[in-house]
């Protein structure tokens, strides 16, 4: 019972869930287990717990971001990462709301504002939350702040162990939940797991990723701006994945220097001797692809993703929907199909600018020969002579082509946020079942 129990992905994503509110919760549990000071009243404890729990979420944000295996397989990281922006900001607003109902409740405490005079404790919170407030605002509007995504990246990694180390220091210093020895070693050994989870990202794995090193085989343009990367391993057997997964690229740095970009695979799923990646010149670091030399070393960290036809083996077909770049995972699904010879129906819903910009068109007409595959093109702007669908993914298209029986197929999104939510819409309209639906996002970051 116990081995079917954690063999279930629903009983493995409702006990990662059970984990995180036990975790959230047990410092609040010391804090229970101590009495509360003389003279304080109700205002002022229910403000310290808010800040337990705000610290709390804080150090937890580690392990969103950590990319733990296990946890990211039974969600996918487009939903750890919707999470980890969510929680972030509940964490970032209960910190600050804190002090605010202490303020109020004794408003003596404002003179801890006065930083040159204020004890170190008060000191320590106030760089805690500012640490906190630029993190948050520099991950909200980075592009509108035109910030570097590498640069952004350091300096993300570095305010988040700020803001936390400085609020547990603030917490030790106020000492009144603090006080006892078991206290401290509760809280320490938190803030200890949280350090070595960004230890790890930062410096381990990177470390061990220098051991098993890739070469650069070539770069293959493709249509609409998109090159396709080839890698091949170095001195290891490189990695099978499943086809719709992505990985973590570095090139040609080593990966400690934490230059690395996500990008979905597109080639052949059950081959590990060369790895191919799909990357539209879109931003600083793809627009140079197209000028990295072979034999250049890079290096991989994955695979990672739900988002793959993998998991549905008992399923009558599928529906690939994909916008632009989108198209890369949804490449690698019919590759990797076509190479099975697998026998059930594949619907391909593709929208680009214009016919010139679907990517990788002629290698998926070729597919049409060992794969049940129906491929229906929507180019924005089209010529006069096209007789095909056009304009945008709407419910009324998509009502014309997928099957009647809604549930029967699985249903495959990447494209950017406006058609993907276009499409989600259009798919809800239609009564397509919410739990046969998979997105994957462009961004992660």
């Amino acid at each position: 019972m116990r081995r079917l129990f954690m063999q279930s992905p629903i009983a493995l994503a409702a006990l990662w869930i059970v984990a995180y509110l036990a975790i959230i919760l047990l410092p609040m549990a010391g804090v229970l287990l101590h009495p509360a000071p003389a003279a304080r009243g109700f205002w002022t404890e229910f403000s310290v717990a808010l800040g337990f729990i705000g610290l709390a979420l804080m150090a937890l944000q580690f392990v969103l971001s950590a990319r733990v295996n296990r946890i990211e397989a039974s969600y996918g990281i487009d939903i750890l990462i919707q999470f980890h922006r969510y929680t972030s900001i509940v964490a970032f607003g209960l910190v600050v709301i804190h002090p605010i109902i202490l303020f109020i409740a004794r408003p003596d405490t404002l003179q801890l504002l006065n930083f040159p005079e204020a004890p170190w404790r008060a000191r320590l919170a106030v760089m805690s939350v500012l640490a906190f407030l630029v993190m948050v605002v520099t991950t909200i509007w980075r592009k509108p702040l035109k910030i570097p995504y590498e640069p952004w990246r350091a300096a993300h990694s570095i305010l988040a162990v700020l803001a936390v180390g400085l609020g547990f220091g603030h917490a030790i210093g106020v000492g009144f939940y603090l006080g006892l020895f078991w206290q401290i070693v509760l809280w320490s050994g938190f803030m200890a797991v949280a350090l070595w989870l960004i230890l790890y990202v930062r410096v381990v794995k990177p470390w061990i990723m220098t051991k098993r090193p890739y070469l650069v085989e070539e770069v293959i343009q493709q249509r609409g701006d998109v090159w396709t990367l080839a890698l091949r391993p170095h001195g290891h057997e490189g990695f099978t994945f499943e086809p719709g997964q992505f990985a973590w690229l570095t090139l040609g740095v080593t990966p400690l220097n934490m230059r690395e970009h996500p990008f979905s695979m597109s080639s052949n799923a059950d081959r590990s001797d060369r790895i191919e990646f799909g990357i539209k010149a879109l931003g600083d670091f793809t627009k140079r692809i197209k000028d990295v030399k072979p034999g250049t070393k890079a290096y991989l960290d994955g695979p990672y993703g739900v988002f793959t036809t993998e998991r549905y083996w008992d399923t009558a077909g599928f529906v690939l929907i994909a916008g632009g770049v989108g198209i890369t995972p949804m490449y690698s699904m019919l590759l990797t199909a076509s190479e099975r010879q697998d026998d059930r129906p594949f619907l391909l819903i593709y929208s680009a600018p214009s016919w010139d910009d679907f990517t990788y068109r002629e290698d998926l007409e070729a597919l049409k020969d060992n794969l049940d595959l129906t491929i229906v093109y929507v180019p924005r702007k089209a010529d006069d002579d096209w007789e095909g669908e056009t304009g945008y993914v709407d419910k009324d298209l998509l009502e014309r082509h997928i099957p009647i029986h809604r549930g029967s197929r699985q249903y495959f999104i990447c494209a950017a946020d406006v058609m993907m939510e276009a499409t989600e819409r259009g798919l809800f309209e239609l009564e397509v079942p919410v739990t046969h639906v998979h997105m994957e996002h462009f961004n992660l970051a």
